[in-house]
This record gives structure tokens, sequence and C-alpha cells, in this order.
């Protein structure tokens, strides 16, 4: 049986304005779009941008689903995630993230 595991991925980006802002986010868009049918057990991904400028909120989230932890695993090393983790990495001035499986119960419930 499949984990079905849920990886989400938030980031602030740098920038002077939100023209910059927006423009790095285009490029953080542009980047993940192309491991689509790449990545070897990822089964979905999308990439948001928040419009609700909210002062706590995050600008930028990837979204992401595979068919396993080792799938997700394997997506951390992978040659395509590795060339977008280096094209992006001065863009992000804060990162934060949560991977679970949508099947599994929460420890202590």
């Amino acid at each position: 049986m499949s984990d079905n595991v849920k990886h989400i991925v938030m980031w602030n980006l740098k920038g002077r304005n939100d023209a910059e802002r927006h423009q790095a986010a285009r490029q953080i868009k542009a980047s993940f779009d192309s491991l689509l049918g790449r990545i070897p057990g990822m089964t979905h991904l999308e990439i948001g941008v928040d419009f609700s400028r909210i002062e706590y909120a995050c600008d930028v989230v990837l979204y992401s689903e595979f068919v396993s932890r080792e799938a997700l695993e394997n997506y951390a090393v992978h040659p395509e995630h590795l060339r977008v983790k280096q094209e992006l990495g001065d863009l992000r001035i804060a990162r934060y993230q949560v991977d679970y499986c949508s099947t599994a119960q929460p420890p202590g419930l």
C-alpha cells in the first residue's frame, strides 16, 4: 500500500519591494514546473504564490505528493531537484517544511 506522502515547503523571498519578490516567485514557479514528469515517484507538484499579503503569510508554497517516503527521499537527492535548489538558493530568506503521510495517524492520537 502507498504511503501517499505530502511534501509542503513555504518560502519568504528576498526583494526590496513587491515587484522584486514577484519576479523571484515567477522564477521559483518556472524552475519547479520544469520538474514535472522528471521525478520518479512524484505524483503531483504545484507552486502557489500568495496573494493575501498578510503580514505573517509566506510568499510561495510548494505542494507535492509522492508514492512513498522512499520516493520523497530520492527526490531530495535527484539531480534535477538539486539543479532547482541551486538556481533558487539566493532568492529565499526563510524556508519552512512539512512532510507527512496522509494515511498515517499522528503520534499520540
